[in-house]
């Protein structure tokens, strides 16, 4: 809890000190990432590997500190300066688009992510969640972590389920991947552009979002220069073209979608990976520092003249 209260000082320091330049703040990236990966698998800082019960723990801090640093944010910041979080929600696909299996995904994006959107929206948390290993929390926490917001950030690279209705308690059935199913040069991003529509349009209808962006969005590629030093990322352009198609089915459906931001302009450090995965429209050589436009950067600069996928 000592945590929470700590980060929601220096969002608001931070704050005070450059709203009068930057009107819109996120609070925090990714939750579930730096818990279930930092804190339950331990592959990434802190490196723990925690009991159930302490992970929900740390998850209801991790919101709570959320919530504390929107509320910061805003008695700190200047007149018009908006705030949310960014997250990597659950994203849950549905396996044929007929109304049941609609309506089960909707369920199975709601109650998967109990821990961060599902309470950060709606001011509790799900019986099904509390049902094994609650963590402690007090009803002012629930007030906290549920602090009006601006809008909502989600990180959208991949369908983690599949659902299909069925009849049994949750109403949904999760899909297992087979064996078969396509990935990036990461290996854990199995590409589906349909995830590009159904996330945003959950959140939309599930929670009544009036304000979303894509804060995240990209994959990882070989990216070597060719002979002629073209780095031919094809495979970027596609996976991109894709995705942007299915958003551009979001928008036009009404899916209140503000922006687009691409992972990521230039290779980087990446998580735990280093520098061994390179997401960047730009390639870089480590050692130089020499920065190289792939062909995606070209598909999309395109993109962004004709406001239109390339």
């Amino acid at each position: 809890r000592e945590t929470s209260k700590a980060f929601a000082d220096y969002a608001g320091h931070v704050a005070a000190r450059l709203s009068d330049r930057v009107k819109h703040f996120f609070t925090i990236n990714e939750c579930s990432r730096l818990v279930h990966l930092g804190h339950g698998i331990g592959a990434d800082a802190p490196g723990l590997k925690l009991s159930p019960s302490e992970i929900k723990q740390v998850r209801h801090h991790v919101a709570l500190g959320h919530g504390l640093a929107v509320q910061a944010i805003r008695a700190h910041g200047r007149a018009g300066t908006r705030v949310g979080p960014a997250e990597n929600a659950v994203s849950c696909i549905p396996a044929v688009e007929t109304p049941a299996n609609i309506r089960a995904a909707e369920k199975a994006m709601r109650e998967l992510n109990a821990g961060y959107l599902t309470v950060m929206l709606e001011g509790k948390y799900t019986d099904t969640y509390l049902a094994q290993d609650a963590p402690k929390y007090t009803t002012d926490d629930l007030r906290i972590i549920s602090s009006p917001i601006d809008f909502v950030g989600i990180n959208v690279y991949m369908p983690d389920h599949y659902v299909v209705a069925a009849d049994n308690e949750r109403g949904f059935t999760l899909a297992p991947f087979p064996a078969s199913f396509p990935h990036m040069k990461a290996t854990w991003l199995r590409p589906g552009p349909e995830t590009m529509y159904w996330v945003p349009r959950h959140v939309a209808n599930i929670w009544n979002v009036k304000s979303i962006y894509i804060t995240e969005n990209g994959t990882s590629g070989s990216d070597q220069p060719a002979a002629d030093g073209t780095i031919y990322d094809v495979d970027r352009i596609m996976y991109l073209r894709n995705y942007l198609t299915q958003l551009q089915r979001a928008t036009s459906e009404g899916v209140p979608v503000r922006g687009y931001f691409l992972w990521s302009l230039m290779d980087n450090f990446e998580w735990s990976d280093g520098y061994e995965q390179r997401f960047g429209l730009y390639h870089v050589d480590f050692a130089t520092q020499r920065r190289t436009p792939k062909l995606s950067a070209s598909f999309y600069r395109e993109t962004i003249a004709r406001n239109a996928v390339a």
